[in-house]
């Protein structure tokens, strides 16, 4: 009685690729418009669209294409049109004729359950070793020769039964032949007399089957499919050890498994020919070649997520002109990595040299233009267009001869004229430290080991340099240092302060008024000046001091007595312990000196202003805030950001807000790598919304987890945390996008592997809830063990908590099993021999120390600790447990030796 009363339309029931093409060709308008009486789905017309699009029967913008209007004439399915035509086209429509009326009938082969292996053995001689298409042709032939021959048609039914064959499916199949191939002689078009190649028949089958390829990687058990799809290969296939690293397949069944029947093994480069107008392109590394003479980058290309090829070199001008040309300009022309004997060249390399050398002699890095005003000099004379060296010599021969001095710089216009005022007394030579007059180098180079002001320190004199003096630098740099100071702190006690750049100058003025600079500490004296001026109390840790540059802080070349160079680094009390005792038997051979006071002797110099890391930025454009969707261009790894004459890197990323995203700017490469990671899942999560809905009520054994997470949180917190693990993983895999086109290629590859892999971390979670559940009670019971107790305690806490789906990495999530089995397994031993898990338990201590002791210091968010962390549960398991195996050797020794390489 629940049954309809009438079976849905077929409109509704098949695919509606054959109307939508048969409606354009009649020009009834768009499917969607269309007056129908139970429309269709809007999911189904997208599906029809996509396998036109697939077969090349429409383009992007849904139009009807040539090939689309040939495709239209054929009353056949659209898939089994397309490789006819493609047949015709490949000279191979005879054998592509009777494929076609195979694939579009049941099988003819019979495999009874009672007679498995006789089916089998007799239909080896129809087998083929690289194609399963080509077993029909095999089947047709034999089936042909049996009805030349047949002598009655009891006769010919026996001989079929014989070979496992169904005489009423052969029938059926010639007669579909029999109609295609009216059909194709009614189109006047020939069918070839010789036999078709493979790659001939297959680029043809390619053409309808192109959603029905399949990648295998050399350790996994599956193919990797069209959108992200995972499937096998059908266990009776007689290539189902032997198939191939790419395959296409007649059809994908879903039974117990995603299952490929009737498989070939396939070349990828066949699938560009056949499908490049599916490829998505992709293009990296563009970089000038000074050999080849062009710009030239390396492109990569996927079919449905599949990985065509890559890293293949091609000329970048022919698909970015612009950019190539810029890159031409700066790395060939500005940067003189350019082979050609025009005049101008050689000339403007040899005048940048001069300016070169009079800077490093002078100390003074802002003589130079900015290499930015040279290349829009170029970017001005050079036409568009021009972006490798043969364009570009055609073009200056021509038209040098018009103007001789075409492309030649004057030292007028590599020159700056505004850096007067530098003094010696700003920018000294030397700096006076325990009486050892110690030289001083400035360099510019940011990001560099040398950038800022390095002090050259004899070893001798080593243990004597003062922090506190190191930390005032040189006079010229202390006001943009006290600047950035003031600027850590917070907000509350800044304001007292603004503006901060007035304040940072006075602080200098009162300074050196009062002749006690490089006296004490640096922090200390700026803290007594606020109180002094603002009668606000600040403490040292009010100020940020890990904000600064590098080259905010001094850095040290520790020197022989032949000069030759030690060690370097910024980190004074660590360059102490390494070299102090080298240092004091250095002193002890050295004549006693008499100790001096402090003197700041000055020298013509200067050094420019450095990148520095930028404060998060609260105000960001209206067109920056509110986002749900990848609607702001492309997002840099960093920005550069200019506040006067300061020059400082902002590392971009986008903000959960919950309901949308917004996007805004961090000094901290790691703070903002982790909000932008979570920022962009949110923006996948708004994009995804009807589908989340959809996992929301369809996590698999949600409720027995559930029952078995109420001790930590709620059955939605769990499910929670695995949808967004799952959707971490389908859309959130390295290199995250960059840009709207791999946002949304990422959300679309995601879109189509959600479920899957929600089902799959939902396995796994539920695997991990199995084993601890009674892990808590079983440690109750061990009450006359504290230590042990106190101990395992805290490892469950640590591994299994409130968050711990949505903290930890799904890599290292699988490993959780492992580890909570190694916490039963200490426990079982723990009862025969407890003084053993006492000595164990004091080696894994000795390993854990030094990590914890980080812990307490707020080190969460390194990498490498947290990499050390894993290490150290690896250790329990290979320690209390070592039957459960480690995925690689550890032990307390090599943690150790791990431990102090981080150190370095």
């Amino acid at each position: 009685m629940q049954r309809p009363k009438f079976t849905d339309p077929e409109i509704l029931r098949s695919s509606l690729a054959a109307v939508i093409l048969r409606m354009k060709s009649l020009r009834l308008g768009d499917v969607e418009d269309f007056p129908f009486i139970e429309p269709p789905l809007g999911r189904a017309i997208a599906d029809g669209y996509q396998l036109l699009h697939e077969l090349g029967a429409v383009d992007e913008s849904r139009e009807l294409t040539a090939l689309g209007r040939q495709l239209a004439k054929l009353p056949l399915d659209p898939r089994v049109g397309r490789m006819i035509l493609a047949g015709r086209d490949h000279q191979c429509l005879s054998e592509m004729l009777i494929i076609a009326s195979a694939l579009s009938v049941q099988d003819p082969r019979d495999r009874p359950a009672d007679a498995q292996g006789a089916a089998d053995n007799a239909h080896k001689k129809f087998a083929d070793e690289k194609s399963e298409f080509q077993s029909y042709l095999k089947i047709w032939k034999w089936f042909e020769e049996a009805i030349e021959h047949k002598k009655s048609n009891r006769q010919l039914q026996e001989q079929c039964r014989e070979q496992f064959l169904s005489q009423l499916r052969l029938r059926e199949w010639r007669d579909v032949h029999a109609q295609l191939y009216t059909l194709v002689r009614e189109q006047g078009w020939r069918v070839n007399d010789s036999a078709a190649t493979y790659e001939q028949l297959h680029l043809a089958l390619l053409t309808g089957l192109l959603g029905n390829i399949g990648y295998k990687g050399d350790e996994e058990p599956h193919y990797l499919g069209a959108r992200g799809i995972r499937f096998h290969l059908w266990p009776g296939s007689s290539l189902s050890k032997k198939a191939g690293r790419w395959v296409v397949a007649g059809e994908l069944v879903d039974t117990s498994r995603l299952f490929a029947r009737t498989i070939a093994n396939i070349q990828p480069d066949w699938l560009e020919k056949v499908g490049g107008h599916l490829l998505k392109k992709s293009y990296g590394e563009p970089r000038w070649e000074k050999k080849s003479g062009q710009v030239s980058a390396y492109e990569r290309a996927t079919l449905y997520g599949l990985v065509v090829y890559s890293q293949r070199r091609i000329d970048y001008g022919k698909i970015n002109p612009d950019e190539a040309r810029e890159i031409f300009i700066r790395s060939a022309l500005v940067e003189g990595d350019f082979e050609t004997r025009a005049p101008f060249f050689a000339h403007n390399q040899k005048l940048i040299r001069e300016i070169e050398n009079l800077e490093h002699k002078s100390r003074r890095l802002d003589v130079l233009v900015d290499e930015e005003l040279i290349a829009a000099f170029y970017d001005k004379e050079v036409p568009e267009g021009i972006c490798n060296a043969v364009d570009f010599e055609i073009w200056y021969r021509q038209a040098s001869k018009q103007s001789s001095r075409l492309l030649y710089l004057s030292r007028d216009d590599l020159m700056r004229h505004e850096a007067a005022g530098i003094t010696t007394e700003l920018f000294p030579k030397q700096m006076r430290q325990a009486g050892v007059e110690m030289l001083l180098s400035y360099h510019f180079e940011p990001g560099a080991v040398r950038d800022g002001v390095t002090l050259t320190v004899p070893l001798y004199a080593l243990n004597q340099v003062s922090t506190g003096r190191c930390e005032w630098l040189v006079p010229g740099m202390l006001k943009e240092k006290i600047h950035l100071l003031l600027k850590s702190l917070p907000q509350k006690l800044r304001r007292h302060c603004v503006p901060l750049p007035d304040y940072a100058a006075g602080f200098c003025d009162r300074i050196h008024e009062a002749k006690k600079f490089g006296m004490g500490s640096l922090i200390d004296a700026l803290i007594a000046d606020i109180r002094a001026q603002t009668s606000i109390m600040v403490k040292m840790a009010d100020f940020k001091i890990e904000t600064l540059p590098a080259h905010h802080f001094m850095n040290f070349k520790v020197i022989d007595e032949h000069g030759r160079q030690l060690d370097m680094g910024r980190n004074l009390a660590a360059l102490q312990a390494e070299l102090g005792t080298q240092a004091r038997e250095q002193f002890q051979k050295i004549a006693e000196q008499s100790v001096m006071p402090l003197t700041d002797e000055a020298m013509v110099d200067e050094v420019k202003t450095s990148k520095i890391s930028a404060a998060p930025v609260t105000s960001m454009p209206s067109a920056q805030q509110n986002l749900t969707t990848w609607s702001f261009g492309e997002l840099p790894e960093l920005l550069e950001i200019q506040r006067g004459k300061q020059t400082m890197i902002g590392f971009p990323a986008l903000l959960d807000r919950g309901t949308h995203c917004d996007l805004e700017v961090f000094d901290d490469p790691n703070e903002a790598a982790s909000l932008h990671r979570s920022g962009l899942r949110r923006l996948f999560a708004i994009q995804l919304k009807e589908q989340l809905k959809y996992l929301e009520k369809n996590v698999p054994g949600l409720q027995q987890m559930g029952m078995q997470f109420m001790v930590l949180g709620s059955q939605e917190e769990l499910r929670d945390q695995i949808i967004q693990a799952g959707l971490s993983r389908a859309c959130l895999q390295a290199p995250l996008p960059v840009n709207a086109a791999e946002f949304n290629a990422r959300r679309d590859e995601g879109k189509a592997r959600l479920n899957l892999l929600v089902n799959e971390i939902a396995r796994l979670v539920g695997q991990i809830l199995g084993e601890y559940q009674s892990l808590p009670k079983k440690l109750q019971a061990i009450k006359a063990h504290a230590a042990a107790q106190a101990d395992m305690q805290s490892q469950l806490q640590a591994l299994v908590h409130k968050r711990f789906v949505a903290d930890t990495e799904h890599a290292q999530l699988a490993h959780f099993p492992r580890y909570l089995k190694a916490v039963q397994v200490r426990l079982d031993k723990l009862r025969t021999d407890p003084a053993r898990d006492v000595r164990l338990m004091a080696e894994w201590q000795q390993a854990a120390a030094p990590w914890q002791r980080t812990q307490k210091g707020g080190a969460r968010g390194d990498p490498k600790m947290q990499e050390y962390r894993w290490l150290l549960e690896e250790l329990r398991v290979s320690l209390f447990a070592q039957e459960l195996r480690t995925p690689m050797p550890v032990s307390a020794k090599r943690l150790q030796k791990v431990w102090e390489s981080m150190q370095r």
